[in-house]
């Protein structure tokens, strides 16, 4: 489902030009055409003609983005970025690696400062790049846009959908009408994740963000779109209105550049009690934007409001596809 999102939006893309699509034995010769596509959306032409070859490194472009399964990309990623090929990855293999920079544009750019360590400690005459886990980059976000009030306590409650799973993904009878309050690994995905996003890069690798996290996760008959519950204790006390003005203002790089896919707005506030729901409002602003509403008082931490993201856009693709616009304008693609 990722990589279909990075065909999707590659094609007609002002800076990069969709040439070369890779995937496993059983497509490997197959025109891309022939091969079941997924989304609402037609399959683009010039994506459908191109011939599915194995993941070779040489025979790729010097730009990769990586939507392979995490028991296979960690091999392959390392194999193309030693030989010179710069990965931008959606697999969780690298995000915890002391040299691999896991960046939400708006939030740590600067963190791509590390792509120099990776020449020198692991030999790479390439480069890769990751992103979050969809979930910790709706959350990492709503946190980055309150970090001046500094908060020191998180939890988080995630109802993710179940195109997170893929295709074909959870069996309906599993799913439908149904709660599931386990998903593999990605508890630990969110709390460690995003205390490294929000922590500090220097010459000696990354420290992560002092703050505690505590997560839980469900999956939920949703088709696309994550939502978050979220209660956030802050250092100092605020009024409400001041943490949504910080929201409504949260910006960074992407929307300073001007981005081809950045969204004009980071976060956007819906006022609405019963919004933001995934039915209603996941493809609004092209899936590219965080979603916040019902921000109020809590009487356990201090704050809570719910978040929703589009799990394989901004959350997956189109954060990997955000990532290489950034290095792309920041020169960091030559």
């Amino acid at each position: 489902m990722v990589g279909q999102h990075f065909v999707a939006m590659l094609v007609n893309h002002p800076w990069f030009r969709l040439a070369w699509i890779s995937a496993s034995e059983r497509s490997n010769g197959k025109r891309y055409g022939d091969l079941p596509w997924r989304l609402a959306n037609p399959l683009p032409e010039e994506a459908a003609r191109l011939a599915v070859e194995l993941p070779k490194a040489g025979a790729a472009p010097k730009i990769v983005f990586s939507a392979l399964d995490a028991s296979v990309a960690g091999e392959i990623e390392g194999t193309f970025a030693t030989a010179g090929h710069i990965v931008l990855s959606n697999a969780r293999n690298y995000r915890m690696d002391a040299c691999v920079p896991l960046v939400i544009p708006e939030v740590n750019a600067r963190h791509l400062a590390a792509l120099p360590m990776q020449k020198k400690k692991k030999g790479w005459s390439g480069a890769l790049v990751t992103n979050p886990n969809c979930s910790t980059i709706f959350l990492a976000m709503a946190l980055g846009a309150l970090w001046e009030f500094e908060p020191e306590k998180v939890t988080v409650t995630t109802l993710q959908a179940l195109s997170g799973a893929g295709h074909p993904g959870v069996a309906s009878l599993d799913a439908l009408g149904n709660v599931i309050p386990f998903i593999a690994g990605e508890e630990e995905k969110i709390e460690n994740e995003t205390r490294k996003i929000l922590g500090k890069f220097s010459e000696d690798g990354f420290a992560p963000a002092a703050m505690c996290i505590s997560a839980q996760t469900t999956r939920v008959p949703v088709v696309n779109g994550h939502t978050e519950v979220v209660s956030v204790g802050l250092r100092n006390r605020l009024e409400c209105g001041e943490i949504r003005k910080a929201f409504e203002k949260f910006a960074g790089r992407p929307q300073e550049l001007e981005l081809p896919h950045a969204p004009r707005r980071a976060i956007v506030y819906v006022d609405p009690e019963d919004r933001p729901q995934p039915r209603l409002d996941v493809e609004r602003f092209g899936g590219m934007a965080v979603q916040v509403g019902r921000l109020r008082e809590c009487p356990v931490l201090g704050y809570k409001f719910v978040l929703l993201g589009h799990n394989t856009i901004r959350g997956a693709a189109g954060a990997a596809l955000l990532n290489a616009e950034l290095m792309h304008a920041e020169g960091l693609l030559n």
